[in-house]
């Protein structure tokens, strides 16, 4: 008995609530990754570090912090792991299992290597490599019941909460031996072992999280240097973090990935169930993650972000973040069960079926208007004018993607993914349309 050959999944069937998803967590990541990518890794945390932390700029932080941190990357993470299940239905429904999964694997590891030459040529913020070493154990996942994953998300989501008390409690720890290390110096008395250990910590850590002023010069350095320079610091870094056995973000994806297939399989994300459902998601989400996280923010602010004073308050933030992204996205499949702003979500469906060349694209113009090889402005625009730079981001990928899909079957990274893990060149452009005989 011979087997239906898989291929792509043709546009027809294609589920446009997915793409509109992915559109918007695409141009909602861009508000996350423009402050990595403009502004000293600190300052992700800390505005006072750098960027304002007054008026419009601490607004900024503000918004970022409650909407989008952590949430933008969710929504991706959810629909990477609602993806791996589709494709791997499709092949099941075709009676070709065996060949679904062979493709879902070389799909993975074509998109680890891709993750690798982005993050080491491009960007360092890359998140395709992680996403693609979890994606190797996703498949046994796909046989879960929904509940079971919804389950274990929600024990992941409790693990991450308890390991970053403990992280605050050995913080103060360090924090401690630190300060005895200073004072045994002071004296001319010799350190033990464990206050050396936490004499080099903390003064990473501060590095890291509270940076004086040299290391932000040293930071902005690696920056706007050559292309070279930074490549070579770079790839330091991220060669330390790819040989880890335990990727840094690894149980913050599958968290979101495991509620991703049980939302698929629920068949949740098609915007196909009563929109009362969506509704009590939406009020729940919200409900819950946006007023916690408010408080949160207003609790770090009065203690002027300091990292001692306020390291138990971030041990909310996985929580906020799982509810905010689950609002976030009954928000978008509400939009498209009412087909309200129709243009829009055209749009933004064009940009998720292109979600993969509207990032690398994202990335380049990162690498141009920040680095020392392009426009040279690190460090130098305040935190709230980085938006304007997501704001030209979102312009240029809303109006691009629909013309190029206007001609071509896939956008340009997407037909060079296919090709590879179907291990045949795919036909990218779309056929000229019939002359009417009208």
């Amino acid at each position: 008995m011979t087997h239906p050959t898989l291929a792509p999944v043709a546009s027809s069937e294609r589920i446009s609530s997915l793409d509109v998803l992915r559109g918007a967590a695409l141009l909602g990541i861009a508000l996350v990754n423009i402050v990595f990518s403009g502004l000293p890794l600190a300052a992700g945390l800390n505005p006072n570090v750098a960027g304002g932390a007054t008026g419009p700029n601490l607004l900024a932080f503000f918004l970022q912090y409650v909407l989008f941190e952590g949430k933008m990357r969710g929504t991706f993470s959810l629909l990477f792991g609602a993806g791996s299940y589709y494709l791997i239905q499709r092949g099941l429904a075709q009676g070709n299992a065996a060949h679904a999964i062979a493709i879902h694997y070389r799909r993975t590891l074509w998109l680890m290597l891709l993750g690798v030459l982005h993050t080491f040529l491009i960007w360092d913020g890359d998140i395709l490599y992680p996403y693609s070493l979890l994606g190797l154990v996703l498949f046994p996942l796909h046989s879960a019941r929904p509940r079971h994953l919804l389950i274990a998300a929600g024990v992941l989501v409790t693990i991450m909460t308890g390991a970053e008390i403990a992280k605050g409690f050995d913080l103060r720890k360090t924090h401690r031996l630190f300060l005895e290390a200073q004072q045994a110096e002071a004296a001319h008395k010799p350190l033990t072992e464990e206050q050396s250990k936490a004499k080099k910590a903390w003064e990473t850590l501060r590095q890291d999280l509270q940076p004086t002023p040299e290391d932000l010069r040293n930071e902005v350095a690696r920056y706007t240097g050559t292309y070279a320079n930074l490549f070579e610091k770079r790839a330091a870094v991220m060669k330390e973090w790819h040989s880890r056995p335990f990727y840094f973000l690894d149980l913050d994806i599958l968290t979101m990935m495991l509620i991703g297939i049980a939302f698929a399989q629920l068949g949740l994300l098609a915007a196909s169930h009563p929109r009362a459902l969506y509704w009590k998601l939406l009020a729940w989400g919200y409900g819950f993650g946006l007023p916690l996280g408010a408080v949160s923010f207003w609790l770090a602010w009065r203690q002027n972000f300091e990292l001692l004073d306020s390291v138990f308050i971030l041990t909310t933030f996985q929580s906020t973040r799982v509810a905010t992204t689950l609002g976030h996205v009954a928000l978008v499949l509400l939009l498209c069960q009412s087909g309200a702003l129709a243009g829009l979500q055209c749009r933004l469906a064009a940009v998720g079926r292109m979600a993969f060349s509207n990032y690398i694209f994202h990335s380049l113009a990162y690498g141009f208007v920040f680095y020392g090889y392009g426009l040279n402005l690190y460090n130098r625009l305040e935190r709230y004018q980085l938006y304007f730079v997501v704001l030209a981001l979102w312009i240029l990928s809303l109006a691009l993607s629909p013309l190029w899909l206007a001609r071509y079957r896939f956008g340009p990274l997407e037909w060079a993914w296919r090709s590879l893990t179907y291990w045949e060149r795919q036909p990218l452009r779309l056929a000229p349309a019939a002359p009417s005989d009208e």
